[in-house]
């Protein structure tokens, strides 16, 4: 077990806790995020093993004790490999998933190189009408005439996405900010005896989409939570995404901009412990569901706000994702070959900060909730680029047999990769998107 992890250490630190605990995380086993030029797999154990700390730190909180009750825990690193590529581990009733659609990738500008991000029908949509082009060797021939940035720009003007892949790290953002109320959430109480569930009784408003947030939410329902995710009948989700993180949650459609349905959230609202959202800044404003708002109705919430780019510069209210980001932050030239950007071993980005979400979450009900917690891909980015550290050779032989489990589920039999959160699992496989009820349990 190691005495001190320079990553967990800091991502610790960013969440506030109590630093006498961040050694208290060890790490064993085999590893299976190689080594490339960026420390991913310090990064992703990190993210698991601050969760893994602030789910203990809940649990001892609810139990009457504090951090001083806290026991050593152990991270294995094959389970946080497993888990950061649990899409790929994926297969839905014996078929493995589609992660990409053709025209999402890399594509070779006149002046430089531009990733697209075309997996949502509307932004696909987008790009060919920009592009005037369907196929991939359309689409490579259109980018290939053109500057990276004026593509880049053009498909964003048109509610596309593409990003000009920079060669220079993007400007620092803060791995977490944290925002007290000054008001209480509703007290807990205690746990039952060997529940092993530091969020029993905790109810939490999911309105977030594809990876980081899903993770976050899911990560939460494992520990207990009864999570409702929320998603507009306007905006469809991949049910291939939703297999892979719709578990431990249950999922609703309602549109916001329609009264009753407006009112049905509401009232879900009015008995919620958590929202954690997943959209870009602003985009929830016209609901009146920004954090500011929330928590001056409702001081005691937890209220956790992830987006693509953070909330400093230019880019702060534009749509990402993991890939994109990973181009427009300097990462896909760093882990390029010299004739062409490359990609971290994981999405990384999204893993990581979906842990780190839960994690901010657990803290901030340990302290009593009435917190406002914002978190970004940006932001972990940032901190891989520029304060995570290497920690040595990992142990080989590494292998994914042991964390992957099948279940049934709203889609069939499912193949998954197991929380990296040892010895926890989730009680079922995930319903169809969209199809359960709006109640809490």
């Amino acid at each position: 077990m190691t005495s001190r992890d320079g990553g967990t250490g800091q991502a610790w630190a960013a969440l506030g806790g109590p630093g006498e605990l961040a050694g208290r995380v060890g790490y064993r086993g085999p590893d299976g995020l190689g080594d490339g030029p960026l420390p991913v797999r310090e990064l992703a154990r990190a993210t698991v093993g601050v969760c893994a700390l602030a789910a203990a730190e809940l649990a001892a909180v609810r139990a009457g004790g504090g951090a001083d009750d806290v026991a050593p825990l152990l991270v294995d690193e094959g389970a946080v490999a497993t888990a950061f590529v649990s899409e790929r581990h994926l297969l839905v009733d014996g078929r493995p998933p589609v992660t990409f659609a053709p025209l999402s990738g890399f594509w070779r500008a006149a002046d430089g190189w531009v990733r697209t991000h075309a997996n949502y029908a509307h932004h696909e949509t987008a790009l060919v009408r920009v592009l005037a082009a369907g196929t991939r060797d359309g689409v490579a021939r259109a980018i290939a005439g053109r500057r990276a940035v004026d593509v880049q720009e053009e498909v964003y003007a048109e509610g596309g996405l593409a990003v000009a892949v920079t060669q220079e790290y993007g400007a620092p953002q803060p791995l977490v900010e944290r925002t007290a109320s000054g008001g209480r959430g509703r007290p807990l109480g205690a746990l039952a005896a060997g529940t092993g569930r530091p969020l029993e009784g905790v109810r939490v408003l999911d309105l977030t989409r594809v990876i980081a947030g899903p993770v976050a939410t899911r990560t939460l329902g494992l520990l207990g939570a009864d999570v409702l995710r929320i998603d507009s009948p306007r905006l469809p989700e991949s049910d291939d995404a939703y297999a892979d993180t719709g578990f431990g949650k249950r999922s609703v459609l309602l549109d916001l901009g329609e009264t009753g349905d407006r009112a049905v959230f509401d009232g879900l609202l009015a008995g919620a412990d958590v929202v954690v959202t997943g959209y870009r800044p602003g985009a929830l404003e016209r609901y009146g569901l920004d954090a500011e708002e929330l928590l001056s109705h409702r001081p005691g919430l937890v209220v956790a706000e992830l987006c693509a780019w953070g909330r400093r510069g230019p880019w702060a209210g534009r749509r990402g994702f993991d890939s994109l980001v990973q181009a427009g932050y300097g990462i896909s030239a760093a882990c390029g070959d010299g004739r062409a950007p490359g990609v971290l071993p994981a999405q990384a980005l999204d893993h990581g900060t979906g842990y780190l979400v839960a994690a901010g979450v657990l803290r901030a009900l340990a302290e009593g909730g009435g917190q406002a917690l914002r978190f970004s891909l940006a932001g972990t980015a940032s901190w891989l680029v520029r304060e995570v550290r290497a920690a040595g050779a990992a142990v080989p032989g590494y292998t994914p047999e042991p964390w992957l489990r099948e279940t049934a589920s709203g889609y069939g039999p499912l193949r998954y990769a197991a929380s990296p959160l040892g010895g926890l699992g989730w009680d079922r496989g995930p319903s169809r998107w969209g199809t359960d009820r709006a109640v809490w349990l």
